[in-house]
């Protein structure tokens, strides 16, 4: 069928068209997803048919303000009708006036920054800069340090740090110049840096990786690391930054503070931005020429980003996440208290993780999907929540009766999920 236009087409009709246009990156080409949507509104996303889904994940902690939120579509509006586009050869006021705001909001007076596109892009800034920074020290300082189960992005940079193997394994041979340790073992990480490492990466609490918090043993003993052998400690933000655990960086609720912080996702509410931040000598580390972007500080998504920040500080939306993180976790404690299927819940502020006792969580998420709730497995036994900031208290109970009788039937027709906990999660 022909895809010009959108008339009055079913979801079935634009399923088609999928299944004929995409290139089968995210679904194979003979299973498509079977749901299309055509609008939004706060936590709530409406598909071509009509119907309503709640919205639990926000485009993998993108849409933080929930969609359409009325302050971005005004910032975009205006920013729109002004300018659009200008290149990097030029200077623009959104993009001057957000790098001045996330001085502020970092605290970090001599912070400079590089504008991007996306999470991958940022961390592609991240790692030239910290090879820049390296190589300006010592010939042959440029090798990196991250932690398994980490996820960075899927440029092959980006992919090289990224420390799930079956992610990298497709690709592979890679340039070889990362070295994963366990995200939990301080004492190998201390031991992994050297004379050679240009700079340590993490994610205080990693996303893709089960929604699983780094521990604070390990975070000081990167910092430490770093200072020891002059290489960058660099915070992997896009998924934790702007709000999602409930500080406005996930840094800001530990004791470490990075020399490089990375953003994307959450920043723009859904508009393509990236960003990474630099402190002291890491802020002039790469000369003119050595790095570049077309649309790096795009006005329009910068004026996204402002709007964000600003709505996110004058609405309160800081306590609000770490209200609702409240709510989340008593209402399933109930859960895990009456029939053991849930053996904790992990992660920051609204990004959170539900370990369950079985490698049931595909079937959660069909069961949850059956119910017109959105949330995604990061593991076999984890079922990641990331809903908007502004999710109501009365929307979010909906969604925990949903998934308590998503997680109780999902165990019921498993016998075996009674029996020993799985093993730890990748």
């Amino acid at each position: 069928m022909s895809a010009a236009g959108t008339g009055a087409r079913t979801t079935g009709d634009w399923v088609d068209v999928a299944a004929h246009r995409m290139q089968p990156t995210y679904a194979p080409v003979d299973a498509p997803p079977d749901v299309v949507f055509v609008r939004g509104r706060g936590a709530v996303l409406t598909d071509a048919d009509g119907q309503d889904w709640l919205d639990l994940l926000s485009g993998i902690a993108v849409t933080s303000l929930g969609h359409a939120h009325p302050a971005v579509t005004a910032a975009v509006v205006a920013q729109a009708e002004a300018l659009v586009h200008t290149s990097n050869l030029f200077l623009t006021t959104p993009a001057l006036a957000l790098m001045d705001r996330l001085a502020g909001l970092l605290g970090w007076d001599d912070a400079r920054f590089f504008m991007a596109q996306c999470g991958a892009t940022a961390n592609e800034a991240a790692l030239k800069l910290s090879r820049r920074h390296g190589l300006a020290r010592a010939p042959g300082k440029h090798r990196v340090v991250a932690l398994e189960g980490s996820f960075h992005g899927r440029t092959l940079g980006t992919l090289e740090l990224t420390g799930q193997p079956s992610k990298r394994a497709p690709f592979e041979p890679l340039a070889g110049f990362v070295d994963h340790v366990p995200h939990d073992d301080a004492d190998a990480l201390t031991a992994a840096v050297g004379p050679s490492t240009c700079a340590v990466v993490l994610e205080v609490v990693q996303g893709e990786g089960g929604v699983r918090p780094v521990p604070s043993e390990v975070l000081a003993a990167a910092r430490a690391a770093c200072d020891r052998h002059d290489a960058l400690l660099w915070f992997d933000e896009v998924q934790t930054g702007i709000g999602r655990t409930g500080e406005w960086f996930a840094f800001q609720g530990t004791d470490v503070v990075p020399d490089v912080v990375t953003l994307a996702k959450g920043l723009g509410n859904g508009y393509p931005i990236g960003v990474c931040a630099a402190r002291g000598v890491a802020g002039t580390a790469l000369g003119p020429g050595e790095h570049g972007t077309t649309f790096g500080g795009n006005p329009v998504a910068a004026a996204a980003a402002l709007a964000v920040i600003e709505t996110i500080a004058t609405d309160g939306l800081l306590a609000a996440v770490r209200a609702r993180a409240a709510q989340v976790r008593l209402g399933l404690a109930d859960l895990a208290a009456a029939t053991g299927t849930v053996r904790e819940v992990r992660g920051a502020g609204l990004l959170l993780g539900i370990v369950l006792r079985a490698p049931v969580a595909t079937d959660v998420v069909a069961r949850c999907r059956a119910a017109r709730v959105i949330v995604n497995a990061v593991a076999p036994d984890v079922v990641r929540l990331a809903p908007p900031f502004v999710i109501t208290p009365a929307e979010t109970e909906r969604a925990l009766e949903v998934l308590r009788d998503a997680i109780a039937a999902a165990h019921a027709a498993v016998p075996a999920a009674a029996g020993p906990d799985p093993e730890e999660t990748p």
